[in-house]
């Protein structure tokens, strides 16, 4: 009856262990997919209207946009906890409002490193009238849960793009669901590219530690089978 009870409890520490090597493959399937869509949009760069930008259909989508419009004098959201060359810094995005539209999107305006915590950095509100790059998700928070604050200066200090949150920090009723990532050939901003995993594990390390728990779960099967043949020998010899 003991070694039943081994036995169960191996097995549901196993599985769970399983589960979870699953699931790191299937990170890695989603995020393979998400590289191979954002590196062909970029290859093409076949522009289409920046008001696609708020279509809730598309919002997990990667397109190449171009539209008219405004920044708005609205405060800057600083992205938290961003690396850039091994440097801490943040990612500074501002609002535009597209020709037509009645809500605003986040232009991403780059990277600045932050030297001093208690003076964060900031970018002015551009004078373009034209903005073009990737449309795309905005950056994932993973299991964070995101925090905002209310800097002196004005600006918005985020752990995470919050749809939940930003809307009332920025006075504005709802924002675009995608953000758009500024070209980097657009002279103005600060430290600019086009990587779509900035921060986030690539899809080798989500298999890496799946072969991790997959091995875990192998290992708890083999110890519970020792411990049982053990056990058996012992009972054997009494």
């Amino acid at each position: 009856m003991k070694r039943l009870r081994w036995w169960l409890l191996a097995i549901v520490v196993a599985a769970l262990f399983g589960s979870l090597g699953v699931w790191q493959l299937g990170r890695a399937q989603q995020k393979r997919a998400m590289l191979a869509q954002a590196q062909a949009t970029i290859a093409q760069k076949h522009a289409i209207a920046l008001m696609a930008a708020f279509d809730p259909a598309h919002a997990s989508a990667y397109d190449w946009a171009v539209g008219a419009g405004r920044f708005l004098p609205a405060p800057a959201v600083l992205l938290d906890g961003q690396v850039h060359n091994g440097q801490v810094g943040v990612r500074v995005y501002r609002m535009f409002l597209p020709d037509g539209a009645t809500q605003p999107l986040q232009v991403d305006l780059g990277w600045l490193p932050v030297l001093d915590r208690h003076h964060m950095p900031t970018l002015p509100v551009p004078e373009l009238r034209e903005v073009r790059g990737l449309l795309m998700p905005p950056p994932s928070h993973g299991l964070m849960t995101p925090v905002a604050t209310r800097l002196p200066d004005g600006d918005v200090l985020v752990t995470a793009l919050s749809a939940q949150q930003l809307p009332t920090l920025l006075a504005q009723p709802t924002l675009a669901p995608r953000v758009l990532r500024l070209d980097p050939g657009i002279r103005v901003g600060g430290e600019r590219d086009l990587d779509v995993l900035p921060n986030t594990m690539p899809p080798e390390r989500h298999i890496a530690y799946a072969v991790q728990w997959f091995a875990m779960a192998a290992t708890i099967l083999i110890i519970a089978f020792l411990l049982t043949r053990r056990s058996r020998r012992r009972d054997a010899h009494v």
